[in-house]
């Protein structure tokens, strides 16, 4: 058990240096750092092979119970979890050098707030392992709220330098990129509490959440058809529900829609389009809906347990015209996304295996 604890320590560390690294190269606009931290995050990869093994020679060998098998499970959660802080890590590093030619540099402070944000919410959060201090893991777990505000505001500094002219249009992307996956390194380190929490306590806190049924309601570029189908399941204020809805890519909400929902009694002004990874905790939904086939393939291989669907539904920000010329689609959407809305509601609450997460 020590030598397990070293060695994710030891993860822990090389993680944490390459999230460093990665913003350290972004504000130094160093390519060379930026490769270095890509190279390097094989080293990570295969620490966590060899842990993997560990764990697995751990159970085979001392076949352990209550919270010794507490202790091997969290490992090997946390493991993973560190490696894909890691993989963040690189992909910061790539998104540098995508933006390491561009001009001008945008202000870094609130890049650096936010890496020193993760940085300080990791350290903490393998200290509650590393102690076994469940109520470490219970504070710094809270601690990931601020970085999706941090996130949500460097975003909208983005914006709002891109469109006086302050930054080129190219590099907002790859800066929101950037923080993105800074706050993910949050979420991972969120999760890793919760595994502390879970050893300390054997309590799945992170399944707390199966009172709630959590539906994801997924096209292209979470512009029009998605966001009505958000909007028109949140109308039906049904308790326990929990509906959210992304794009594979963020494109820009179609005003159209805005304008067509909000006469259907369903506000959409407030709100933009996202890209799946901007939906915190996406992939533990328990259905997603996938409008339109390819929609479908461009889902990620690994979405837990969730159960797709896919609805053929046009979407109507394909027509041409204002929205008066194109009302006849958006009225047809409207009309097939309440059908099929009710009826899967229904089916769920009809279920008696499901009515039994409820």
């Amino acid at each position: 058990m020590d030598h397990l604890r070293g060695k994710l320590a030891e993860m822990a560390a090389l993680s944490e240096q390459a999230l460093k690294a990665s913003v350290r190269a972004l504000t130094e606009r160093s390519r060379q750092l930026a490769y270095s931290v890509i190279l390097r995050d094989q080293y990570i990869d295969e620490m966590e092979t060899e842990v993997d093994r560990l764990c697995l020679e751990f159970i085979a060998r001392q076949q352990p119970v209550a919270g010794h098998l507490r202790f091997v499970f969290a490992a090997i959660q946390i493991n993973r979890e560190l490696e894909r802080i890691g993989d963040y890590a690189e992909s910061i590093a790539r998104q540098v050098l995508v933006l390491c030619s561009l001009e001008p540099p945008p202000p870094f402070g609130k890049f650096i707030e936010l890496r020193d944000l993760t940085v300080t919410m990791l350290r903490d959060a393998m200290v509650s392992f590393l102690k076994g201090d469940a109520e470490l893991a219970a504070r710094t777990s809270c601690i990931e709220e601020q970085a999706n505000a941090l996130r949500d505001s460097i975003n909208a500094d983005l914006k709002a330098l891109s469109q006086a002219g302050q930054l080129p249009a190219a590099s907002v992307t790859p800066l929101m990129n950037v923080a993105r996956r800074l706050e993910r390194a949050t979420d991972q380190t969120k999760n890793l509490c919760e595994e502390v929490l879970y050893m300390c306590t054997g309590e799945f806190v992170r399944h707390k959440g199966a009172e709630e049924f959590r539906i994801l309601f997924l096209d292209l570029d979470n512009a029009c058809l998605s966001q009505m189908a958000e909007g028109l399941a949140q109308s039906l204020q049904l308790p326990r529900f929990t509906f959210s809805s992304a794009g594979i890519a963020a494109g820009t909400l179609d005003a159209r829609a805005v304008a067509f929902m909000s006469e259907q009694g369903i506000d959409l002004a407030g709100r933009a389009a996202k890209s799946l990874d901007q939906v915190a905790g996406w992939d533990h939904s328990q259905v997603i809906v996938a409008l339109g086939a390819k929609t479908r393939e461009a889902i990620p291989p690994h979405v837990g347990k969730a159960i797709c669907f896919t609805w053929s539904i046009a979407d109507p920000a394909s027509a041409a015209g204002g929205l008066d010329a194109a009302r006849p689609a958006f009225e047809a959407a409207c009309r097939d996304l309440r059908s099929q809305i009710k009826e899967l509601v229904g089916a769920i609450l009809q279920e008696p295996q499901l009515e039994n997460h409820l």
